[in-house]
């Protein structure tokens, strides 16, 4: 790091510290601080997980690519980061780039919902528009990257996250139900231009004087469809607990269509881009599996990469109230058997949580303080899963059985659903698979995460009115 850095920083006298920040479970990102001849600075470093030069992920551009997307973008008017180095090989660090420090907000939450970000959040909306029709203009020819880039078809798409997320043998029927909906609803397609890929509240840098101050994280950028750019914005994942405000949970669909009207000269289809926001809570429910089968068999086994896994439970909620809205009859919990273990499983689940929470993390800062409230909020899980699981599991079987007309054990029944969907031997409309899935969803998000707003969502469904 200290060679590349007195090579590439003119003024570069001496590392002072390189620290690695809490997000990114798909890239590593640090905060360097440098000792320089005109003054202290700060510089951004992204690279791969653990410096590794293994092949990146299928349909993703790779990092020097990446660089070279933030320097077309700024060109284009959007606003960047300054690149100031890639990696090379005899560098030692892996595949990467140097780039200048930014200050402003990157936390999806508090952009949707801080009060620092209240006078600038009803403009972001407009503004997201606006970036997103200059992205979308970029010349790829111009730029040479074409050749860069991987053409992505909308059918393709969705066929090949389906065969990712069948291959990892972990039956979730609304998965298999959101892909075949999915491909039934395929828009028609559309000539291919520069999309960001993810370009989403937590991925855009926030001011409350200037809003949108970066674009960041060109790692799933490709030719495609324009409007899945605006669908995955509006998805629900990235509206972080406000669902009345449908853009990143910051703003009104009609004003990012307005922005991206305004400055592209495109009447957008707002049907298109639904189909692009279920899409996109389908995508990010596999997408949260791949954490989980990374933690088993990828480079960077971190307690983060299981928790994510969990939250496929979030997504797959979404695609249930986006597609089978309705209400769900939970069961109450009854007598519970008493425990008189002592300690408890549950005691020595509680005992670890509180652990994490109350000493280790006051104890930690940095990445070290962030993984530690992943552990704890695991464990919290956990507890829920002992408390209510074998209620819920009791109801979810016997529906399965009524559905299926077997009384095969519980994992060999939702196989089999899964196999009838794939199969297309089981109608979408059938009225036991529709409350067999809103039941399952549910259930399994109240164990998940049960504040996240979409379990809030289909609660609603299910009170009288």
């Amino acid at each position: 790091m200290t060679l590349a850095l007195s090579r590439e920083i003119g003024d570069f006298t001496a590392l002072k510290s390189c620290d690695r920040l809490s997000g990114g479970a798909n890239q590593e990102t640090y905060r360097i601080l440098i000792e320089a001849e005109s003054g202290d600075r700060l510089l951004c470093l992204r690279r791969a997980v653990g410096g590794s030069y293994e092949a990146h992920a299928p349909g993703q551009p790779g990092l020097e690519t990446e660089a070279l997307l933030f320097q077309v973008a700024a060109g284009a008017g959007v606003p960047e980061p300054q690149i100031h180095y890639v990696l090379r090989r005899e560098d030692g660090l892996g595949p990467g780039f140097l780039m200048q420090w930014l200050d402003g907000e990157t936390l999806g939450a508090r952009i949707a919902r801080g009060d620092a970000f209240d006078e600038v959040r009803g403009r972001l909306a407009y503004q997201c528009g606006e970036l997103l029709a200059r992205i979308h203009a970029i010349d790829v020819d111009a730029h040479e990257l074409r050749d860069r880039l991987e053409v992505q078809d909308a059918r393709d798409l969705i066929e090949q996250r389906w065969q990712t997320y069948q291959e990892y043998d972990t039956p979730q029927p609304m998965i298999d139900y959101a892909a075949r909906w999915l491909l039934a609803h395929v828009p028609a397609p559309v000539a291919p231009c520069l999309a960001h890929g993810d370009f989403r509240n937590g991925n855009l840098m926030v001011t409350p004087a200037h809003g949108v101050v970066a674009v960041l994280d060109w790692e799933g950028a490709h030719l495609g469809d324009p409007m899945r750019d605006l669908g995955w914005l509006c998805t629900n994942s990235w509206r972080f607990g406000v669902t009345e405000r449908e853009v990143g949970g910051f703003g009104a669909l009609s004003d990012l269509l307005q922005g991206y009207t305004d400055h592209s000269g495109v009447q957008v289809d707002t049907e298109r881009v639904r189909f692009w926001i279920v899409y996109g809570s389908f995508y990010w429910a596999i997408g949260c599996l791949t954490m989980a089968e990374h933690y088993r068999n990828g480079p960077d086994a971190t307690v983060e990469r299981p928790a994510i896994g969990r939250r496929s439970s979030e997504c797959q909620i979404d695609c249930a109230n986006l597609l089978i809205p309705g209400p769900v009859a939970i069961p109450d919990s009854g007598e519970q058997t008493v425990n008189k273990d002592m300690p408890t499983s549950t005691e020595l689940m509680r005992s670890v949580r509180d652990f994490l929470r109350q000493e280790v993390m006051s104890a930690m800062g940095g990445r070290n303080q962030f993984l530690a409230r992943v552990a704890s909020n695991s464990m919290d899980i956990l507890l829920r899963e002992a408390d209510d699981v074998a209620m819920y599991r009791d109801r979810e079987e016997a529906l399965l059985r009524e559905l299926l007309g077997s009384t095969a054990p519980f994992f060999e029944l939702k196989d089999e659903l899964c196999r009838r969907l794939r199969d297309n031997e089981i109608d979408l409309q059938d009225e036991d698979l529709v409350n067999y899935l809103r039941f399952a969803t549910l259930t399994q998000a109240l164990i998940d995460q049960p504040r996240y707003s979409g379990v809030a969502t289909a609660l609603a469904a299910s009170r009288p009115n």
